[in-house]
Formats: C-alpha cells, structure tokens, sequence
C-alpha cells in the first residue's frame, strides 16, 4: 500500500476512536450541513461525524475523508465477496458473477485509491493545474461508482435471485451510497473552489 494512503487511513481511523466523545458542534455543523447536499444525508453524516474535528470546516478535508471511508467500505466489499465466491455451493451463474464482480470492485478500489492520493495533493496545484486535477479525483470517483453498479448488474439475471444475488445487492447497495455521497461532497468542494477563485 502507498505510504501516504497508508498514514491518510491511520490518521482517520485514529481521530476516529478519539475524538468522536468531543466533536467540535461548529465542526459537527459544518458535516451536517454539507452532507444535505448528498442523496443519502443521514448515512452521510453517520459515516462522516466522527471525523468532524480533523475536518475542521475545511471542503477538501471533508472530501478526502469521505473518500476515505468509500475506500475503506469498498475494499471490505471486496474481502466479502471474494469468501463468497470461495464457496462450492454455488451455481455456476452465480459464481462467474461473483468473479466479475470481485474484479470490477478491484478496479473500483484502485479508483478510489487514485482520488485520495490526489486529494491529498491539492493544495500544490493552483489555477489550471487544480482544475485538470480537481478532475481526475471527480473521473475516478465516478468511475469506482459505475464499477460498484457493474457488480450489482451481474446478478440481473432472475434465474441468479437467491440468497447469493441478495447478499451482493445489499453489500454493494451500502458501499455505492456512501461512494454517491463522497462524489456529491467532492463536486461540491470543486464547485466552491472555482466560485471562489472568480469572484470579482
């Protein structure tokens, strides 16, 4: 694993386990407050709070951190489903899907690996070197969102519904929301960074 993803994911997963007793309000606020602007809020604000004071108000940080926990979900998915697809009892439909679905999921954690690495970067680049950036982070983290849906396609099939097509459906449900909301959050952080190096 890249060092600096690495020491980003440390960093969350410590401040975390201490600091979720003391959350700052105004930090707090500013998390409730950005995550209305996502399809799934309360899950938003759930998978984000604890991270409020190392946000600090801040719209890259709060982006970053999002990802983070996208990542950090997606790659549980894939842990998930790759014991599943270990399984002999299996049908032979169903576990050429877990394997397509293992590997766009792969692909989907590389993506979101990208968008942190370069998040954590953004505040070298100035004027069109942020925008071409800034870009990157918003392409990967929509691709890692279409490859979570590539997965759950797999399974469309209704000769596949069962418990197999079931459990699929509602890991990757849960890691392709808070993905949705780490996309919302990241186009959000662009958008205001553009509005404020325009304005007059």
């Amino acid at each position: 694993m890249d060092k600096f993803l690495y020491f980003s994911i440390v960093l969350l997963i410590t401040v975390q386990h201490t600091t979720g007793a003391v959350t700052n309000p105004a930090s707090l606020n500013f998390v409730k407050t950005s995550c209305q602007t996502t399809l799934h809020p309360a899950l938003c604000v759930n998978s984000l709070s604890n991270f409020a004071n190392s946000i600090q108000g801040n719209d890259q940080q709060l982006a970053k951190a999002a990802i983070a926990v996208s990542l950090n979900n997606a790659k549980s998915a894939v842990a998930y489903l790759s014991k599943m697809s270990a399984t002999s009892k299996l049908k032979p439909s169903e576990s050429q899907a877990l394997k397509d679905c293992v590997s766009s999921m792969n692909i989907c954690v590389a993506s979101l690996t990208q968008s942190v690495q370069e998040l954590g970067k953004m505040g070298q680049f100035k004027g069109q070197n942020f925008v071409w950036h800034m870009s990157n982070v918003q392409t990967w983290v929509s691709s890692a969102l279409t490859n979570q849906n590539t997965c759950t396609g797999g399974f469309f099939d209704r000769s596949m519904n069962g418990h197999v097509k079931d459990a699929v459906n509602k890991k990757i449900s849960s890691v392709a929301q808070i993905t949705s909301n780490a996309l919302a959050l990241v186009n959000g952080f662009a958008t205001r960074h553009k509005q404020a190096t325009h304005k007059p």
